[in-house]
């Protein structure tokens, strides 16, 4: 568990860099802002809304799931695997939200279109950190 843990941890952060990453790049190589198309716009707006909503319900179904049968069998391989699978494909989400960011970025926008993106990509990411979960004999 623990190994899972530090794996998820470090990934995490890596993830993190890689949307700081996405800022300076957009900010150097894109090419200068021009009039975005509002249908654009529009349809990331929509695609972001819809993958924070994805985000939710992949922790939902496998985060918290697994979480409760690891609180009361710590060392089954079924519901750890589960649990990382969880966390990493809910920080590859929270990772689209940045690249949809890089996107706009590229395509023409100005820092004000991309940066909702990039903030909410690092935010979710940040905020889902993957913690021990609770066992029966550590409550």
């Amino acid at each position: 568990m623990t190994r899972a843990l530090s794996m998820l941890r470090v990934v995490q952060w890596a993830m993190l860099g890689s949307i700081v990453l996405y800022v300076a790049v957009g900010q150097l190589v894109a090419p200068m802002a021009r009039a975005l198309d509002p249908a654009m716009s529009y349809l990331f707006a929509t695609l972001g809304v819809a993958t924070v909503g994805i985000i939710f319900v992949v922790r939902r179904t496998l985060v918290f799931r697994a979480e409760s049968s690891l609180a009361t069998q710590p060392e089954d391989s079924l519901s750890l695997n589960q649990w990382r699978t969880g966390f990493i494909a809910t920080y590859a989400l929270c990772e689209a939200l940045a690249v949809f960011g890089l996107i706009l970025k590229f395509m023409g926008g100005g820092l004000q279109a991309s940066v909702p993106y990039y903030l909410s990509g690092f935010i979710l990411l940040f905020f889902f950190r993957p913690q021990q979960p609770e066992t029966e004999a550590n409550t």
